[in-house]
């Protein structure tokens, strides 16, 4: 049964109190669940973190949410806002165009143009508008994509691993250039990580996915910048050990 196949769009009233609506979403393949009847609301605005071991269901979760699993067998409801934005861990840029010609590509207004430019100076590409894909770092292209993300001005952006590819110190730069850019923007975020350091770093709320299931739903309530202090160290030895890993050397 495909009644899912497109998320349903929510009404008005609806997203003003939640931004993010899934009820009883259920993902099958070759006959086995990868997500079992999971029911979840999103705060407009809030920041989730998604963490789970590999194959615990975090990237199907998020495909159901982006719309991106049709074909995919099986059920449930999601309501979502119309306009979204996907940043993969792959920056996906297309060769052939430039860091500019990347960021609007597909954005049908205007101004699009002027727009691309401002995102490049937010995520700090002024000036590299004209520069190929294989001319840029892996960080830069991730800036990139990020751009092309926000540049939609989404209500809602999902992010699959977008640093996992990256070196620690431009990991950390892009974690700084998320958050200024989320608390500029105000979307509401859901970031799949394996990081558990990353989530509780980035986030309001902290997931953690097992066999499909939502295990673990977790506030935040550290202020920024979040020090590592006891209170930070607490919360990780929770989550890892939520998530089977002890967290003594």
């Amino acid at each position: 049964m495909n009644a899912w196949a497109h998320p349903l769009r929510l009404p008005p009233g609806d997203i003003a109190s939640a931004a993010v609506t899934l009820r009883g979403v259920t993902r099958r393949f070759s006959g086995r669940n990868v997500l079992s009847d999971v029911s979840l609301d999103f705060a407009p605005g809030q920041f989730v973190a998604l963490i789970g071991k590999s194959g615990s269901g975090k990237s199907t979760l998020l495909r159901a949410i982006a719309g991106l699993d049709d074909g995919v067998e099986g059920e449930g409801r999601i309501g979502v806002p119309a306009d979204r934005s996907v940043l993969f861990q792959d920056s996906r840029l297309l060769p052939w165009k430039n860091a500019l010609q990347n960021v609007v590509f597909g954005l049908r207004v205007a101004d699009a143009d002027e727009r691309g430019r401002a995102a490049l100076v937010d995520v700090g590409l002024a000036g590299r508008e004209d520069a190929w894909p294989n001319a840029l770092s892996g960080g830069e292209q991730q800036r990139v994509a990020l751009a092309r993300s926000l540049v939609r001005q989404p209500r809602l952006l999902l992010a699959d691993e977008p640093f996992g590819a990256l070196d620690a110190l431009t990991r950390i730069k892009m974690h700084e250039l998320l958050f200024r850019l989320i608390r500029q923007h105000q979307p509401t975020v859901l970031l799949v990580t394996h990081d558990v350091d990353e989530a509780i770093k980035l986030a309001d709320r902290v997931l953690v996915m097992e066999e499909g299931h939502i295990v673990v739903d977790r506030p935040v309530a550290l202020a920024h910048p979040r020090l590592k202090d006891s209170r930070f160290e607490a919360l990780r030895g929770d989550l890892l050990a939520a998530l089977g890993v002890s967290d003594a050397i």
